[in-house]
């Protein structure tokens, strides 16, 4: 082969090889931050590709979207001295793109490392150094995560803003097997107390449901029986104005056939006292005397008929018989 060919076959290896290291690729989500001789430059690359110097600069991808670190296995020791181990702790967080100079200048491009894995380390006995086994592992238990976020994020507002934690999810501790036991026998007796209470709260309320029932009842009869008793003497208070009115009809039926009589009586004894006058009685007296004798007239009249007292003169005398019935 002529040197001319080969040097430039030369050229061109060079030349591939040194492409080859310069051009990278920075995938989406991620910002890319470039060393020189091991110090941070200020330029920064957005996804896509881009060119470099080889090996005098390399480049590192920083996650900018979303992520969970996990911290595993953190001992924790109680106020009372007894040692705890959360198996597995998660930390959501987002780191901003305008702020990955910064942190990474700062605390390199594995800032995770610094700012979550050994701030849970801390916050997380600072927590357990002031509560007692029962507060850790029960009753305080529920708080853990929303206060290791806390003491997180307000770390991060002064060392490293533009970080955020967006939540923290703690599991249950692991305690030592004789404690464990003995917690699951309180819960067991818990559980059984609770249970009683529950049983009781239920008969108290069947009790409470068949006195309800018992006296509703008893106002239904009772309410019943008033409604007949109303009833009753509504009936008898009819009965009684009916016969009130019946006794009123019948009065009324007496006094206007009394008044009738009595008005008939009346205006009889005013017709009598109209028509007995004087003239009238004479007039009936002589009518009686007419209807009951006889009279004789004539001089001659036997002796037998002749009264006491002798005619006047100038009449003729008159004897009277008693007509025979």
């Amino acid at each position: 082969m002529p040197p001319s060919v080969g040097s430039f076959a030369i050229l061109i290896g060079t030349l591939a090889v040194l492409f080859n290291f310069s051009l990278h690729k920075i995938d989406e989500g991620y910002v890319g931050v470039y060393y020189r001789g091991g110090a941070l430059l200020k330029e920064t690359s957005n996804p896509g590709y881009h060119m470099m110097f080889p090996f005098l600069t390399t480049h590192r991808s920083v996650q900018v979207t979303l992520q969970s670190d996990e911290v595993k296995n953190v001992p924790c020791g109680t106020a009372g001295g007894v040692m705890l181990y959360f198996d597995r702790i998660e930390v959501v967080n987002i780191l901003s793109p305008s702020s990955v100079y910064e942190i990474v200048k700062n605390y390199t491009a594995d800032y995770d490392r610094t700012l979550v894995y050994n701030k849970i380390h801390h916050e997380l006995n600072q927590f357990c150094s002031v509560h007692t086994l029962q507060e850790v592992y029960i009753d305080l238990f529920d708080q853990i995560d929303e206060n290791l976020k806390k003491a997180l994020q307000a770390d991060l507002n002064d060392l490293a803003p533009g970080l955020h934690i967006h939540g923290v999810r703690v599991t249950k501790p692991k305690i030592p097997e004789s404690i464990r036991k003995n917690y699951e026998l309180v819960e067991a007796e818990k559980t059984k107390l609770l249970i009683a209470r529950e049983y009781q709260k239920v008969v108290e309320k069947d009790a409470e449901t068949e006195r309800k029932k018992a006296v509703i009842e008893a106002e239904k009869e009772a309410q019943v029986a008033k409604i007949n008793f109303e009833q009753k003497v509504m009936e008898k208070e009819s009965v009684k104005t009916m016969s009130i009115i019946e006794d009123e009809i019948v009065t009324n039926r007496h006094k206007s056939r009394a008044d009738a009589d009595y008005y008939s009586l009346e205006r009889q004894a005013k017709a009598n006292e109209l028509l007995l006058t004087k003239e009238y009685l004479e007039l009936k007296r002589y009518e009686s005397i007419t209807a009951n004798t006889k009279l004789y007239f004539g001089a001659n009249i036997p002796t037998l008929f002749m009264g006491d007292q002798q005619p006047s003169s100038g009449s003729l005398p008159v004897v009277t018989e008693k007509a025979a019935n």
